[in-house]
């Protein structure tokens, strides 16, 4: 109970702020110290960024700058990074506030846009900005939710151009996870914003143990005390298996013996269920690293005959999902596995991941946050942003594939998994299980748990329609001032003070090296610049030799073609292969596509070629072949073998670097070594002495010049990047000094990654006389990317038009590369035309069916991918000024948005 004093406190405090006492007395529980000192800030008029854990409860300050615009007849705009969280917390206040009070703006849905509440993604309300939207009047009170995103590496620009360019009445409230520099993003939101409170709370709501999974026997990861010393147990168990794998350092086993199996073994996936269940530590998220694996473990369940459900929770999950899959044909339920997917939520367990249908991720969303759903299985995409918290998390491995090598999971990455664990008002603690596996460090688990490293950097760089927009607003000297307040600005010139810092410190060590390679001959330092000049010439000889080795290799690679017969020289895929691509379409150097004698499709690069090829022979490879389809890529490979006898003689032939051309010898050399030999320090019985604190001295002093060169790379580093993309449109014509051009109006309407090239498109009347399917066709290839593009086949075109004028696409997005090069910069990307033909027959009607089979893709994958090319289509409507293209645009969006699309 509190004391009196405590009650006169609180009681003054509530007449100091009356909206935070109402919004207290509304609120089913009592808040947390650092959400009121947060809120009263709020009402102070300040801006406030709030870094807490997950599931701390720091949504509550963005509840309270809603309640408090609703209070003063002021606007609120909710941001969040991603659709689906928007259409949560829009559910949220509706029910909350009142459906009148409250809108939604997202990329595909418009609902009460002039509402003095709307929840909108990040990207919307920019557009707003650069619009220069009368939906802005008014505004009081921006909460930007999940700030964080502002690192992400695709979208995080979008963050700091609403920050900056937000008019200063309005109060940004800033909300995001743990980051370990979480003060430094205050200082510059302070200096971009004005009077901004940083509040970090590192304690959890709900307190966290963290355990280890042996076979079916559970371990706490720390020994008890307040230390968080690691399990000694533990320890003692990694030790024995080292040295069982080690076989007593002999490194294999006994002779005549297999390998001794360890008694600790990982437990399996039906195991973990069994166990989390017997100990109370449902619901529970297992994270899985790969899609594959969370279905994968989904099916092993359900083939284990696991119930988690009562008849009665079973027959709630099955009408919830009947209702809410009502909308969608039974002929693409039948395609996505619904019967199969409504059985396991049945059962209470379920997958999540990217490459699921939205409708169906929603609905694991929804049951489980509902506790009907016990166990979901999951990749690492739902630790951001939905709320969806539980009893426990499950790690399976502390390793996973970031789509070029298996690498280990961050401090950063751990605390936003097991941030999942402990549902505040429900758990008394919550509980994070990493899986034992062999070679796991106890040690290692540890440093993850107890580290807090989660740095928020910024992403930021101009882009072409972000770069006209700002002109267009406020000019171009401006426009460098206001990015010179971004966020990656302020970081580098902090990094700038830390290397001015280090060359004060290299310059008294300087003179300290002077000094002790003085000699009494001569001039040392004079004599160990000609030594290391000797050095960089002969260096230099060397360089260009092996740049003309480079330019062989490039130029045989540039002269394959399709069905060429080639020995590969070195690599895992060494050997002969037959090219499927020949990749020359690469901006630095071919990348040829073969299919090597094992059956193994791969496209490889220049390191796999240290000397030169040339085709043996061609053959034929079908037009319909499919790199893809197993059938196919063992037909060709024993096609290959069968031709491999008759040219094994050809396979001996050697290659020597430099044969096809000698680089002559410098003749600088025999010049700089008699002016050593003629040097008086030359003489010197104490030369090497002095020649090793020289040499010190001269690598000191280039290592101090390139810190120097670093520092001015930095200072006004964001505003260069600008002045260079401004050169880009220069030149093309899209800005004219300050002022933007009527092609420069069309780039302003276009928010996508290849902007510049969409506009060029549309300037150059590249679409025009295309029919609606045909030109979703081709517009696919500006926002659409195959997963793994080295395996991919070569994209289907429906007809010889949507061919040609996608090479005319990829034509002038070369020349404009080319330009960028000119102007250092880089944007462009080639356009992928992977998915022309799914996009041209879903929009003359084809089944889901029949695009899944074509595409190959997860039904989310497909749905994400029509998202983004129905966006790409609305834009070109809007910014085109030819009539007939706006016509055809709106008949190719009528077709795109239909079937599991639509819903």
């Amino acid at each position: 109970m509190s004391s009196p004093a405590e009650r006169f406190a609180a009681s003054r405090a509530d007449r100091v702020h009356p909206h935070l006492a109402e919004f207290r007395d509304h609120h089913p529980f009592a808040l947390d110290p650092f959400q009121v000192e947060a809120c009263r800030e709020v009402e102070d008029g300040r801006g406030v960024l709030v870094a807490a854990p997950t599931g701390s409860g720091k949504t509550i300050v963005g509840e309270f700058a809603v309640h408090v615009a609703l209070a003063t007849g002021r606007k609120c705009f909710y941001t969040t990074p991603i659709k689906a969280l928007s259409n949560q917390k829009f559910h949220d206040f509706a029910e909350r506030h009142g459906e009148e009070n409250v809108g939604l703006l997202t990329g595909d849905t418009s609902v009460n846009g002039d509402a003095p509440i709307v929840v909108m993604t990040t990207e919307v309300l920019r557009n707003m900005l650069y619009a220069g939207s009368r939906t802005l009047d008014g505004l009081g009170y921006v909460v930007m939710d999940e700030v964080h995103y502002l690192a992400d590496r695709f979208r995080g620009a979008v963050w700091e151009e609403v920050i900056i360019g937000l008019a200063d009445s309005v109060s940004i409230i800033s909300l995001s996870a743990t980051v370990s520099n979480a003060e430094e993003f205050g200082e510059w939101l302070t200096e971009v914003r004005g009077d901004t409170v940083t509040i970090v709370e590192e304690r959890r709501p709900v307190p966290l143990h963290q355990h280890v999974l042996v076979g079916r026997k559970l371990f706490p990861l720390f020994e008890d005390g307040p230390d968080q010393q690691v399990n000694r147990q533990l320890e003692r168990m990694a030790r024995e298996d080292f040295l069982l794998v080690r076989g007593n350092g002999r490194g294999r086993p006994p002779r005549g013996g297999k390998r001794p199996r360890s008694n600790h073994r990982t437990p399996g996936r039906v195991e973990v269920v069994e166990k989390l269940e017997s100990e109370g530590l449902l619901p529970a998220i297992v994270f899985i690293f790969s899609r594959a694996g969370c279905a994968a473990a989904v099916q092993q369940v359900l083939d284990a005959r696991i119930n988690l459900t009562t008849p009665e929770e079973r027959a709630e999950i099955e009408a919830f999902v009947d209702e809410a899959c009502s909308h969608l044909p039974q002929d693409d339920l039948h395609v996505l596995g619904f019967h199969e997917f409504r059985d396991g939520l049945g059962r209470g367990v379920s997958a999540h991941h990217a490459g699921m249908l939205p409708a169906f991720k929603e609905i694991v969303e929804k049951l489980f946050s509902a506790n009907l759903v016990k166990v979901v299985f999951a990749t690492e995409t739902l630790a951001l942003g939905i709320n969806m918290p539980a009893r426990s998390v499950v790690i399976e491995k502390l390793t996973k594939w970031n789509g070029e090598a298996h690498v280990d999971v961050t401090p950063g990455e751990y605390t936003q998994l097991t941030g999942r664990a402990g549902r505040r008002g429900i758990d008394v603690e919550g509980h994070g299980v990493v899986l034992w596996q062999p070679g796991l460090q106890p040690r290692q688990v540890g440093g993850l748990a107890s580290t807090r490293t989660y740095p928020l950097n910024s992403s930021f760089r101009p882009s072409y329609n972000m770069a006209v927009n700002m002109v267009d607003q406020v000019g171009r000297e401006k426009a460098r001032e206001l990015l010179e307040q971004s966020f990656a600005q302020f970081q580098a010139d902090r990094a700038v003070v830390g290397m001015a810092r280090q060359i004060h410190k290299a310059d008294d060590a300087l003179e300290g090296y002077r000094e002790s390679a003085s000699c009494h001959l001569g001039d040392f330092m004079e004599y160990a610049a000609l030594r290391r000049e000797l050095s960089d010439v002969e260096a230099s000889g060397s360089r260009k030799r092996r740049a003309a080795d480079r330019a062989e290799v490039v130029e045989s690679l540039v002269g394959l073609k399709v069905g060429d017969v080639i020995n590969v020289p070195a690599g895992r895929w060494a050997g002969l292969a037959v090219v499927l691509d020949p990749g020359t379409a690469e901006a630095e150097a071919p990348r040829p596509m073969v299919l090597t004698a094992n059956r193994h499709a791969r496209r490889l690069a220049l390191v796999d070629f240290p000397t030169p090829v040339e085709p043996l022979l061609r053959m034929r490879v079908p037009k319909t072949f499919s790199s893809r389809n197993p059938q196919a890529r063992r037909d060709l490979a024993s096609a290959l073998r069968d031709r491999a006898e008759g040219i094994a003689w050809r396979r001996d032939t050697a290659y020597r670097p430099g044969s096809g051309g000698s680089v002559d010898a410098d003749p600088r050399i025999a010049e700089i070594r008699a002016a050593i030999k003629a040097h008086p320090c030359h003489q010197c019985p104490d030369r090497e002495s002095h020649a090793r604190w020289a040499e010190r001295y001269l690598k000191l002093e280039r290592d101090t010049q390139t810190q120097r060169s670093r520092i001015e790379q930095r200072t006004n580093t964001v505003a260069r990047q600008l002045d260079r993309v401004n050169e880009v449109l220069d030149e093309l014509g899209y800005l004219d000094g300050d002022t933007v051009t009527p092609d420069g109006r069309r780039l302003q309407r276009i928010y996508s990654e290849l902007d510049l090239l969409v506009s060029e498109c549309l300037r150059r009347g590249v679409w025009k006389g295309l029919a609606p399917a045909d030109l979703a066709a081709v517009l696919s290839g500006m926002t659409f990317e195959t997963r793994n593009a080295d395996d991919a086949p070569a994209p289907r075109f429906p007809n010889r038009r949507t061919l040609e004028v996608s090479e005319t696409m990829s034509t002038l997005c070369a020349d404009l590369q080319l330009l960028e090069r000119e102007h250092r910069v880089k944007f462009l990307r080639k356009p992928d035309f992977g998915f022309a033909q799914a996009a041209h027959d879903w929009v003359l009607g084809s089944s889901l069916d029949d695009a899944l089979h074509l595409t190959e893709l997860a039904a989310g994958d497909f749905v994400r991918s029509m998202k983004q090319l129905i966006d790409l289509v609305a834009q070109v409507a809007q910014a085109t000024d030819d009539d007939a293209l706006r016509s055809t645009a709106r008949k190719a969006l009528d077709g795109l948005r239909r079937g599991v699309i639509e819903y």
